[in-house]
C-alpha cells in the first residue's frame, strides 16, 4: 500500500492544494517557525524518545563560506542563519571528495574513499555495505529518499534501506525560474518538486515515525527565481542568488512540517557533498581538485526544540562523522567499521555540559580520482590530508606532484610551502602512508561492483555538466 501510493502520479504532483508552495514563496517572507526553547542537556533525552523523526537535507554543491551563518557578508541564508542561531553549527567541516558520488558514498557509509572504493563513474556500492536507512528501517522508521542528482541513483547502490527511493517527476513550476549553470544542460523540474513530494509524504505518512532524505540540486544548476536576492550577473553572483532560493525552499518546507505539528518532533540535519570553485585556483566548478573552496562544507543540526544558546563547534570534523553523529543522537545502532565518529561529545563540550570533554581534532582526508569519467584511462588519485594548521595534497600515482599549505596563515591555499618548509609535510606524509594502507579494507570485505550504463543514462549524467566517456553521441541524420 505504501509503495503503491508513493509510486502514483498523485504523489509527485501533490494535487492543486500543494500549488500553494509556489504561492507561499512569492507572497510572504518565509521564516523558521517557533518551537519550545530548551537547554542543551535535553539533547541526550532524544535517543530514548520514540516520537522523534529524522530529516537529512543534502544541498548539492554548497560551500560553507557562502552562508551568512559562516560569516559571509551577503545575506544569502536568513533561514539557515535562524536555524544555526538556535541549533548546532559545525564551523570547519571537510568533505571526503569534490565529486558527488565519491562524497556521498563516504557520507552514507562513514568510510574514507580509499576504503569504500567508490571512485569511478560506474562504481556501485555492494549490497553487503550497511547503510543508515537500513539501520533506521530495522528500528521501525518509514524510510524515503527523494533525489534529483543522477550520481545517487538506485543502480549505484544508494537506495539500500529505503522503502521508496525516487526522483520526483518534474511538475509545472508556478515560479519564473532561471537556470545559469556553468556547464551542462538544465535538469527537468526544480527543487520545488522535492518539496511538493515531501509534503505529500508528510500528509499521508507523517503520523508514522520516519526518516526522510532530500537531495536538492537547484544550487548545482544555478537555479533561482524573480524573488531571490539579486547580487549580480557573474557565475559567482548567480550562485549566491541560487543559495538564497534554496534557503527559502528549506524555510518553506520547515513551515510545512510545523503546520502538521511535526517540527517539534523532528531532528533536521543540513549538509553538503562538496563546494564550488570560482577560479580561486584557475577553474570553475568542482570534481577537479581538493582545495578548500570545494571541500569546506556546512553542517547544521536543528533539534526538536530551540536551544537557549546556539552551539558552534570549532574543531575540524569531516563528512564521515555525519551519520555516526545522527545515529548516536537518535539512539540507533552504529554503522559497522566506520571511520567517522559521533560529534556529540564535541557538542557537549562546546555547550559547557562537559568541560573536560574532548577538544582534539583528528586528521581529515579527501580523495578524487582524476579521470573518474573516462573508461579509457587509468585514473590518478589525488588525496588531501589536513592536520593541525597544514594541508598536504598529493598525487598517489605521481610522487612529484604535491602541495603543502598553511591553512591558518593562508586559508585560500595560494602559497605552496613544500619546497621551503618540507619538514612540516613529514607528519602528514606519515598519515598518508597510514591512509594508503586502508585500501582493500572495506568493512563489508568486497570491492565495488560495476554498473553497465546505457547511453540514455550517460547523457543524463552528462547533463549535470560532466564529461563521461567523451561527449554525448550525436544523433544520426536520416538518410536521403
Amino acid at each position: 500500500m505504501f509503495r503503491r501510493l508513493l509510486d502514483s502520479p498523485w504523489f509527485y504532483f501533490g494535487g492543486a492544494a500543494l500549488l500553494v508552495v509556489a504561492a507561499l514563496l512569492t507572497q510572504f517572507k518565509v521564516h523558521v517557525p517557533s518551537r519550545p526553547e530548551k537547554p542543551l542537556a535535553d539533547m541526550d533525552a532524544i535517543r530514548d524518545r520514540k516520537d522523534v523523526n529524522l530529516i537529512f537535507i543534502l544541498i548539492d554543491t554548497l560551500r560553507a563560506d557562502r552562508l551568512s551563518a559562516y560569516g559571509y557578508k551577503r545575506p544569502t541564508t536568513p533561514i539557515l542563519d535562524e536555524i544555526a542561531a538556535k541549533g548546532i553549527l559545525f564551523e570547519n567541516v571537510v568533505s571526503q571528495s569534490s565529486w558527488t558520488k565519491t562524497s556521498m558514498a563516504s557520507i552514507w557509509t562513514s568510510t574514507h574513499p580509499i576504503r569504500n572504493g567508490i571512485l569511478r563513474y560506474n562504481h556501485v556500492l555492494p549490497q553487503e555495505a550497511t547503510m543508515p536507512a537500513e539501520i533506521l528501517h530495522e528500528a521501525g522508521y518509514r524510510t524515503i529518499g527523494l533525489w534529483r542528482n543522477g550520481w545517487v541513483e538506485p543502480n549505484f547502490g544508494f537506495d539500500q534501506g529505503f522503502e521508496v527511493y525516487v526522483r520526483p517527476t518534474a511538475g509545472n513550476s508556478q515560479q519564473k525560474v532561471h537556470r545559469q549553470s556553468p556547464g551542462g544542460e538544465p535538469l527537468g523540474g526544480t527543487d520545488e518538486d522535492l518539496v511538493i513530494s515531501a509534503t505529500e509524504f508528510l500528509d499521508r505518512f507523517g503520523h508514522d515515525r520516519f526518516f526522510l532524505y532530500l537531495h536538492l540540486m537547484d544550487l548545482h544548476q544555478y537555479v533561482y527565481d524573480d524573488r531571490s536576492a539579486v547580487f549580480g550577473t557573474t557565475y559567482s553572483d548567480v550562485y549566491d542568488q541560487s543559495v538564497n532560493w534554496v534557503d527559502r525552499l528549506i524555510g518553506l518546507f520547515l513551515k510545512k512540517l510545523d503546520d502538521r505539528g511535526l517540527l517539534d518532533h523532528t531532528v533536521v540535519a543540513i549538509a553538503a557533498d562538496h563546494g564550488e570553485a570560482f577560479r580561486e585556483h584557475g577553474s570553475e566548478g568542482h570534481a577537479r581538485n581538493l582545495y578548500n573552496e570545494v571541500t569546506h562544507v556546512p553542517l547544521i543540526l536543528s533539534l526538536p526544540f530551540r536551544l537557549e544558546h546556539g552551539i558552534r563547534v570549532s574543531q575540524r570534523v569531516a563528512n564521515v562523522d555525519i551519520w555516526p553523529t545522527l545515529l548516536d543522537l537518535m539512539g540507533a545502532p552504529p554503522l559497522p567499521g566506520a571511520d567517522g565518529r559521533s560529534l556529540l561529545p564535541l557538542v557537549r563540550a562546546a555547550g559547557g555540559l562537559d568541560p573536560k570533554g574532548p577538544t582534539d581534532e583528528r586528521p581529515t582526508f579527501g580523495q578524487l580520482a582524476r579521470g573518474w569519467g573516462n573508461p579509457k584511462v587509468e585514473a590518478e588519485s589525488i588525496v588531501s590530508i589536513t592536520s593541525g594548521d597544514h594541508r598536504l595534497i598529493v598525487n598517489l600515482d605521481n610522487e612529484n606532484e604535491a602541495e603543502l599549505y598553511d591553512t591558518k596563515a593562508d586559508p585560500t591555499e595560494q602559497k605552496n610551502l613544500l619546497k621551503e618548509d618540507g619538514d612540516a609535510a613529514k607528519p602528514l606524509r606519515d598519515l598518508l602512508a597510514s591512509y594508503e594502507k586502508e585500501s582493500d579494507d572495506a568493512p563489508w570485505h568486497k570491492k565495488p561492483g560495476v554498473a553497465e550504463l546505457d547511453e540514455l543514462r550517460l547523457n543524463h549524467l552528462r547533463a549535470l555538466g560532466y564529461v563521461i566517456g567523451g561527449e554525448p553521441k550525436k544523433p544520426e541524420l536520416p538518410k536521403e
